[in-house]
């Protein structure tokens, strides 16, 4: 783990799987943790897998142990090396480093075949000729017990000898499986004769074409654990059902060590989907141009829309864990990523529908340079000069020339500031030959330069501004939810819930000049407007910037109104 960040200490952190853990090592169960987080490479890591993350790699650390990457890369059939390699990139980028401790299910296939013969010689396991259909047909549900293969009384040397043929491809695929021979009446239907091994005739990203017999999840899990000296598997809940499985399988294999499983609420997130299938099929049909479209819930995407990685990691640390599911608020994430960019943005200038201002009294051809502060919340950030001249952009919706009650911005007559310039009056209006407002001509005062005047009156509004002599053009994305409901899905097709203005598209935006040089990866606010950061589709001579965030956090007003 790398992460140095202000991260409570492990004293200073309690939940019921940090407790147990504790108690472990101060029973001398364990000396240090060894934890592990197991993606599968079949897709990108989404939010929910942030928290899975920071808790295995957090929890490893606070204690004196380390956590493990095993990719549990079993189904080839799903698996790629584009997904290897972003889960890598994404678990990185979040701030962790599992060192030498990188694996993959696959380094054990050998070993996890000869546990599986192992399993057959005891009369623990046999070799089914059914269909997939056929069995699921025959596993009973949850008030009825299954019935037993026709195969299950198979002889073991008979089923020694088929799993080899299996192995040897000489099968197509479905043709036949490996089961555990454990109890067909069980009411944990995982326990009615789990499938452990199942023919598949595709090529393995790491292994080729060796193997065309591949293990299940719980065939390759528990033992992977075991055999990386794992303490504390620490998996959500979906998975406790399959705990007496895991528990079985370590007590019937002369496995090197006995790893405990425990299990915590999974990350359910509204207005979003947290299931690599549905995130697939978002991808696969085109309602998002890819995996790291700003909408979705991945890690890359988050990255690319300008969430920091310390947001996340604050935000996996304020939700918690639980042993019980819940649904967390958007905007609880949004509210952990506006902490951090509120103390850590830079601030910039940044007009999306630039509105033209002629300054008549500021002489022509004359430009100043104004010192600007960059964060006022970090004083070490410092100034920058920012251009000011006779011809401006300020935003469309700061000027009403026919002003509705409380509007305070600028109208005709009207006095108010710039930010960090001069005071300005609108004194005339000027409209296209359809009527609509294309410039304003204002005189400034000389006196108010920094935003104060020495007579002490005080405009009610304050305008961000960019000159426009220096102002270089973007492109602005604007995004809202994916989903229109908290709920995708909830009343029936979840994709009928996806929201037509999940992106906004703003052409002919105005910027400040020192923008041209943010790169890629770094989120900076536009001053009134938002967090915004520039997209990988940006270029030098063709801007692209993402809003991150508004700078309305409706989550910390729900908390503080109690």
């Amino acid at each position: 783990m790398t992460v140095d960040s202000a991260a409570p200490l492990a004293s200073e952190r309690s939940d019921f799987i940090r407790d147990i853990v504790a108690a472990d090592v101060a029973a001398g169960r364990i000396a240090a943790p060894v934890t592990r987080f197991p993606p599968e490479p079949n897709g990108y890591l989404h939010i929910g897998h942030a928290k899975s993350i920071v808790l295995n790699f957090g929890v490893a650390a606070e204690l004196g142990g380390h956590c493990n990457l095993r990719f549990d890369d079993t189904n080839p059939a799903k698996e790629e090396q584009e997904y290897i390699e972003a889960i890598e990139r994404d678990v990185r980028w979040l701030g962790f480093d599992w060192a030498d401790n990188l694996f993959h299910a696959s380094d054990y296939f050998e070993q996890l075949y000869a546990w599986a013969v192992h399993l057959i010689e005891n009369g623990l396991a046999y070799v089914d000729d059914q269909s997939a259909e056929a069995i699921r047909e025959t596993r009973g549900t949850l008030t009825t017990p299954g019935t037993e293969s026709p195969y299950r009384d198979r002889p073991i040397g008979e089923s020694l000898e088929l799993f080899a043929r299996m192995r040897a491809g000489e099968f197509p695929n479905g043709a036949r499986v490996l089961r555990a021979k454990i109890d067909m009446a069980s009411p944990n239907i995982n326990l009615r004769d789990p499938v452990l091994y199942r023919i598949v005739h595709a090529s393995h990203p790491r292994t080729g074409d060796a193997w065309c017999i591949y293990p299940t999840y719980d065939m390759a899990h528990g033992q992977s654990d075991a055999i990386e000296g794992v303490t504390h598997s620490l998996c959500t809940l979906e998975f406790e059902i399959h705990r007496p499985l895991y528990d079985w399988l370590i007590e019937h294999l002369p496995v090197p060590s006995r790893p405990r499983q425990i299990e915590f609420a999974r990350l359910n997130l509204t207005h979003t989907v947290l299931s690599k299938r549905v995130l697939l099929r978002l991808v696969n049909e085109g309602h998002v141009r890819g995996w790291d479209d700003p909408r979705m819930p991945t890690i890359s995407a988050l990255r690319r829309r300008g969430f920091p990685a310390e947001g996340i990691r604050d935000f996996a640390t304020m939700i918690g864990v639980a042993k019980s599911d819940s649904v967390i608020e958007y905007g609880q994430l949004e509210h952990a990523v506006r902490q951090v960019l509120n103390r850590t943005a830079a601030r910039r200038f940044g007009v999306l529908d630039p509105l033209k201002v002629v300054v008549e009294n500021y002489p022509e051809g004359q430009v100043e340079s104004l010192d600007v502060v960059n964060n006022p919340e970090d004083p070490s950030a410092g100034t920058r000069p920012v251009e000011f001249g006779r011809e401006l952009w300020i935003e469309r919706d700061d000027f009403m020339e026919e002003p509705a009650p409380k509007f305070f911005r600028l109208a005709p007559g009207r006095e108010v500031r710039l930010r960090n310039g001069y005071f300005i009056t609108c004194t005339d209006v000027v409209k296209d030959s359809s009527g609509r407002v294309v410039e304003l001509r204002c005189t400034y005062d000389p006196a108010t330069r920094g935003g104060d005047a020495p007579d002490g009156r005080r405009p009610k509004a304050t305008l961000h501004w960019v000159s426009a002599a220096r102002a270089i053009p973007a492109e602005v994305r604007l995004y809202d939810h994916l989903f229109t409901r908290p709920d995708p899905g909830a009343d029936g097709d979840l994709f009928a819930d996806i929201n037509p203005g999940s992106e906004t598209i703003v052409g002919g935006a105005m910027l400040e000049a020192s923008l041209a040089a943010t790169p890629v990866g770094e989120t900076v606010q536009f001053e009134r407007l938002g967090y915004f950061t520039p997209d990988s589709d940006s270029r030098p001579d063709a801007l692209v910037f993402n809003r991150t965030l508004t700078l309305k956090d409706t989550w910390a007003k729900v908390q503080a109104r109690g």
